[in-house]
């Protein structure tokens, strides 16, 4: 693990802090002997490496309807038992944050991402020879949880280090790596599933995420010199109401955001009548249009708005959607509400981790701090897809108390990243 510190490249120039400018982007402060970031150049690198991190860890994730079909169908499961497989995987891959994040300030950003790309290969090898509920938990809940967790909040982190005027750009085009990930899963399972077995179409996903393993670990670079001593936690950070707020916000839209993801393709199966194959293909348009959902909101927000107020209006509408949901009652309608949603709900996924860096004016602290918001959001991830799970079983197979609930919580974390702005602005006066 020692390696890392030796590969970390140093840029030593002069400091120019810049003030806090419009666009609600903290100043881009290093150590001493480091200069501003480049704005570019080796950080479009780090970009590709994240963008590969994200391709395996939230692409698989946001693939999840796939094999909640599958087990509900093979293994005769009910709908809330399987939620709490995928639910453990997005709760360790934000509740290990606080942890990863303080390792890769230290300096092992390279061994991370080694030792949570190994798990997440055992995890999908041992799923696809799974044919009991306790053993897909261990391998593909618990065991691919934790390696997404080790590898997310570095990769974000150091492509924050990179940039600044453009962070919200960088951010977006590593996360939309869960929007082409979430594409690619779902058509190797259209393709092979019928054709090899569930078993070997995992093991072809397993693959792909071998190579791009080796990809990752070819080209991942760290900016930053390490900082070997702090605290896993600064628990400073959360008397800054910003900082405050902005964790109360972060952990409501979690609760809600990642629900179409998980619901959409069994909602078109089991209310609309969808064959399961056509019904896969609203999870298929819901990811892919994640890439421009990602893309168009960062533009923005380096250009005109900043992150928190290009966040604001992407929950409330996110909210609106949930809320619209509940009429949609045709198969056209699914697909339309599956371009709009998916393209709303990766904008909030993408802005929300734009803002964690704008929150912390020493970047050696970026991982430690986001890596403490991702804890917190942790408990919401894990409660979220069986809460909801669990509200459509009460309701006899209706989703109309998820769909409100889903709506409000997402209003109500529009709410508190505006009450983030606010405290942030009068600070600032």
């Amino acid at each position: 693990m020692g390696s890392d510190k030796e590969e970390t490249s140093v840029n030593v120039t002069a400091v120019t802090p810049s003030p806090p400018n419009e666009l609600d982007t903290a100043p881009a402060q290093g150590p001493a002997d480091i200069g501003p970031p480049p704005d570019g150049g080796r950080g479009w690198v780090q970009v590709f490496v994240g963008h590969l991190a994200l391709f395996n860890t939230f692409g698989w994730f946001n693939s999840y309807g796939i094999f909640q079909d599958y087990y509900t169908e093979e293994l005769q499961l009910p709908l809330s038992a399987v939620s709490w497989t995928g639910s453990v995987q997005v709760f360790l891959l934000a509740c290990i944050g606080m942890f990863s994040g303080r390792l890769f300030d230290a300096g092992y950003f390279r061994s991370l991402i080694a030792i949570g790309s190994a798990l997440q290969l055992v995890a999908v090898f041992t799923a696809s020879a799974a044919t009991e509920y306790w053993q897909l938990f261990l391998a593909q809940g618990l065991c691919g949880g934790l390696g997404a967790g080790i590898l997310y909040c570095p990769v974000i982190a150091c492509v924050a280090t990179y940039f600044s005027k453009k962070r919200a750009l960088a951010i977006a085009l590593v996360t939309s790596g869960g929007a082409t990930g979430g594409t690619v899963f779902p058509v190797i399972a259209q393709q092979l599933s019928d054709k090899v077995g569930f078993p070997w179409t995992m093991r072809v996903m397993g693959f792909v995420f071998l190579f791009n393993t080796a990809v990752m670990l070819t080209f991942a670079r760290s900016r930053l010199p390490p900082r070997p001593r702090g605290p896993i936690v600064e628990w400073t950070a959360f008397k800054e109401l910003p900082y405050a707020f902005y964790t109360a916000g972060a952990f409501c839209l979690l609760w809600g955001v990642y629900l179409i993801y998980n619901y959409i393709n069994h909602y078109g199966r089991t209310v609309l009548g969808m064959e399961g194959e056509t019904s896969l293909n609203t999870l298929f348009i819901a990811n892919a249009v994640g890439v421009p959902g990602r893309i168009i909101p960062a533009l923005v927000s380096d250009a005109w708005l900043g992150p928190f107020r290009t966040l604001i209006p992407l929950c409330i509408g996110a909210g609106a959607l949930y809320f619209g949901w509940i009429g949609v009652d045709s198969a056209g309608a699914l697909y339309a509400f599956a371009v709009v949603a998916g393209f709303v709900n990766a904008g909030v996924q993408t802005i929300a981790m734009t803002g964690l860096p704008s929150l912390t004016r020493d970047l050696s602290k970026v991982g430690t701090r986001s890596g403490m918001v991702m804890t917190v959001g942790s408990v919401a991830c894990l409660t979220g897809p069986p809460l909801a799970g669990a509200l459509i079983d009460v309701a006899g197979g209706r989703y109309l108390y998820m769909q409100v609930w889903a709506g409000g919580i997402m209003c109500l974390s529009a709410c508190f990243v505006a009450a983030s702005w606010l405290a942030r602005r009068k600070q600032e006066a």
